[in-house]
């Protein structure tokens, strides 16, 4: 039977999987290969996107383990946004990148809304000096409530945002300080009427299931004031206690009756706000997200990579994948900038993946939405999923998790809120003993 790859018990760790292979075996000696797929003509029709990590924000919550850097006065911040503009100039100048269509761009961080709205107009005038995103499908946003001003939003909306992504978290101030969030809930209802009334093609709220401090009652509180704001869509994710985090070194947070929600709970609190959702007229469209109205919302930036799109990952410690090969960026500020300063691409780590890690790292990803199509990985692949994996698939069936019918697998509700803890199974051998850092 499949079970879940950890106990019932939320324990240090991560379990939420992003990309295969996983992160630990991608190499600074691999570096080459990456120099090299930038200096090379890619395939035909392999959609572009652009990443952006912004690495600052106002706190670091509890239970953070990305690369960001708090207290951070405004020329430091000018200096990366300077440095950014530059990697990107370098980049466009690239066999592989010039002349390219960028289909999607993602404004990640940390918190990208940090930026006043003078250095977001400056950057994105200096990007377009060097590509093109005017025929972008969606260029998404992050943002936490307590850094938005009416006129940074307007300046977002002049930039090209189309998806707003709005980092709530919880409506309870006492989780949000416990977790050691920056907002409010004050700044939420805020933000939210100044978000509104400019308008963005599409709204979405983050939550998280199972903050430390999360109660039954405040949960369905949340879920309660998410409808009642009605954005286009929601992103809810199972809170996870990662390495590398304030929490990793409290470790008593874990010894504490009821202050971190285990795993079965946090996976009935989701369905819980899914089932919530769909009676207020939502659509379950992945492990993690309801949208509104599927057919003019949707999230173009998942769904291109989880189909095996290019990714021009830029900014400190970000991630990228070009022509058959993953990338990150170096770690460290000073690091990024020396390298750039020097009109050197600051790459970190790479590995070049070969068909069989291609086809699992898309098959995996795509089990995310609930469902796959054999169909699919035939023409791409040339490979028959459902046989060539049917000891893996023949677990989840068995497990009452999901069903095949034809070319397509479906998981039920159960197999979805847990399909995290399915995927290690799919790996090859000498990745299932080694996961994500």
């Amino acid at each position: 039977m499949v079970t879940d790859t950890k106990k019932d018990k939320t324990e240090l760790g991560n379990y939420f999987i992003a990309n295969y292979p996983p992160f630990s075996f991608w190499k600074k000696d691999k570096v080459g290969a990456i120099q090299e797929a930038f200096e090379t003509i890619p395939a035909e029709d392999v959609p572009l996107g652009l990443y952006l990590h912004i690495p600052f924000c106002r706190k670091r919550c509890k239970f953070c383990y990305f690369r960001v850097y708090t207290d951070v006065n405004a020329a430091a911040i000018q200096e990366y946004v300077d440095s950014l503009a530059s990697e990107i100039e370098l980049l466009a100048t690239k066999r592989a990148i010039e002349g390219r269509t960028i289909r999607f761009v993602y404004f990640g961080g940390g918190t990208p809304s940090y930026l006043a709205a003078k250095q977001l107009r400056g950057l994105v005038e200096r990007l377009r000096q060097h590509i093109n995103w005017d025929d972008a499908e969606e260029v998404t946003f992050e943002c936490e409530p307590g850094t938005l001003s009416e006129s940074k939003l307007e300046a977002l909306k002049e930039i090209g945002v189309t998806r707003l992504s709005l980092g709530v978290e919880n409506f309870s101030d006492a989780v949000l300080e416990e977790n050691g969030r920056a907002h409010l809930s004050g700044e939420i209802y805020r933000a939210w009427d100044w978000i509104k009334a400019i308008g963005f093609d599409q709204v979405n709220i983050d939550l998280i299931s199972g903050m430390v401090g999360e109660t039954q009652e405040n949960w369905e509180d949340c879920v309660q004031r998410t409808i009642d704001l009605a954005p286009d869509s929601v992103t809810i994710y199972q809170m996870e206690l990662p390495y590398n985090t304030r929490y990793a070194n409290e470790l008593s947070i874990l010894n504490q009756p009821g202050s971190v929600a285990d795993w079965s709970t946090k996976r009935r609190w989701v369905e819980e706000a899914f089932a919530a959702l769909e009676k207020a007229g939502y659509h379950v469209g992945s492990a993690y997200t309801a949208v509104k109205d599927s057919k003019k919302t949707g999230f173009l930036y998942r769904d291109n990579l989880w189909h095996g799109a290019d990714l021009l990952g830029t900014g400190v410690a970000s991630f990228g994948h070009l022509s058959g090969v993953h990338y990150q960026n170096v770690d460290g500020l000073e690091n990024y900038q020396g390298m750039l300063a020097e009109k050197k691409l600051p790459l970190g780590r790479a590995l070049p993946i070969n068909a069989e890690e291609a086809l699992i790292r898309e098959m995996i990803l795509q089990m995310k939405l609930g469902w796959l199509d054999a169909g699919y990985f035939r023409q791409k692949f040339g490979r028959e999923i459902f046989s060539d994996f049917a000891e893996e698939f023949g677990e989840i069936t068995q497990s009452g998790y999901g069903s095949i019918d034809g070319d397509r697998l479906q998981l039920n509700r159960d197999g979805l809120l847990r399909v995290d803890s399915m995927l290690p199974p799919f790996f090859l051998p000498e990745h299932r003993a080694d996961r994500y850092t």
